[in-house]
């Protein structure tokens, strides 16, 4: 659908290749630059009574390093860690597909997982893709369920979303707590 280059591309069309570009990091193919926004350095805390305070002296040292001191006010985002169990938990959900379901065969586990997110719409942004100004079709683009990009409230969550999906969708005779219990006690080939 986009298969020419465009000397000046819409702010629409810029706005979609960015966000692609974001998604996969790759080089767009008409040469568009895109602008990468760096991570910030992430600080760990540790919740004491009424106040955040470092959670080792790494972080510590950050925050020595930037300059702060007693008193000053700063902003954060605040999420919780996530369980490392819990994220084998996801990967063994892409595994106990590939294994066993004919759809997801030949597949790894990451791509059944990516399988699994666009078709029943979890976790994915949808973008309207336009044609001669009008909606011609909606992208969804699977986004990353790393543990920078998600905390272990929102992965809960997709968990059970694609636990329920699995069930519903290819195995009706399983409730998702099956599932999820069956992907949790899989056993990976060594």
């Amino acid at each position: 659908m986009f298969g020419r280059c465009w000397n000046e591309p819409s702010p629409i069309h810029q706005r979609f290749l960015r966000r692609c570009a974001s998604i996969y990091r790759s080089r767009l193919p008409c040469g568009l630059l895109v602008a990468v926004k760096r991570k910030p350095d992430t600080i760990w805390l540790r919740v004491e009574k009424g106040a955040l305070v470092p959670a080792d002296r790494y972080s510590q040292g950050k925050l020595r390093e930037r300059g702060y001191c007693k008193g000053d006010v700063l902003s954060a985002t605040l999420k919780k860690v996530n369980n490392p169990a819990f994220n084998r938990l996801h990967h063994r959900i892409g595994q106990l597909c590939v294994q066993n379901i004919e759809a997801f065969q030949g597949m790894d586990a990451h791509k059944a997982l990516k399988k699994i997110q666009w078709e029943a719409n979890i976790a994915c942004e949808e973008m309207p893709v336009l044609v001669d100004g009008k909606i011609a079709a909606v992208m969804r683009f699977p986004l990353s369920l790393s543990f920078e990009n998600m905390d272990d409230g929102e992965r809960h969550e997709v968990v059970r979303a694609m636990c329920r999906w699995i069930s519903n969708t290819y195995w009706p005779e399983l409730s998702p707590e099956q599932v999820e219990e069956m992907a949790d006690s899989f056993v990976e080939e060594v």
